[in-house]
């Protein structure tokens, strides 16, 4: 059985959330694959968050902005509404199961990132070189640029490995899942 369900649940009793990692090397695809499993749950009519994990230094606000100067005389918090959206900047980094609970309409949620969560995960794998990644935990499936995808010895994890490209089948799979 499914879930997650589309639409927000009006009552307290809300299924639980479908939440899967994507988790990759850079330039294995994390972000296109994040976007394109988003695209398939919407059109499913999921409500779906996404989170990612940047682990560099990040600007969310454009210079001279009103939000970027109260950024920059020091505030904390800063917090912008309008009539299509509200965005909260803070200074601080916040656990992984924060942002999840910060998202409880979502009747899925896709991370970017964020390797050493014990979430199920989709591993991306670009080049044999990536092969570590099997080692983390929760693997549920693999999506392999074909360089790598020869490099799967056998797949000792037992889960299934699709091509990069095989979107529809990875977003039935995860489906599946849920």
């Amino acid at each position: 059985m499914n879930n997650a369900q589309p639409q927000q649940q009006p009552h307290l009793n809300r299924p639980k959330q479908l939440i899967v990692q994507v988790v990759g090397y850079k330039n294995t695809g994390k972000t296109t694959m994040v976007c394109r499993l988003t695209e398939s749950f919407k059109q499913a009519g999921y409500v779906v968050g996404t989170i990612k994990h940047d682990a560099h230094h990040f600007q969310m606000d454009t210079p001279g902005t009103d939000t970027w100067k109260h950024q920059q005389a020091g505030a904390d918090v800063t917090a912008i509404a309008s009539p299509e959206g509200t965005a909260i900047l803070k200074r601080q980094s916040e656990p992984l199961e924060q942002l999840i609970a910060q998202m409880p309409e979502a009747g899925v949620i896709l991370i970017e990132g964020f390797k050493l969560a014990d979430y199920p995960k989709l591993v991306l794998l670009g080049t044999p070189d990536d092969l570590p990644l099997l080692e983390l935990t929760s693997i549920i499936g693999i999506a392999a640029w074909p360089e790598a995808a020869a490099s799967i010895d056998g797949n000792r994890l037992n889960v299934p490995v699709f091509d990069m490209n095989q979107i529809e089948q990875i977003f039935q799979f995860i489906l599946a899942k849920g």
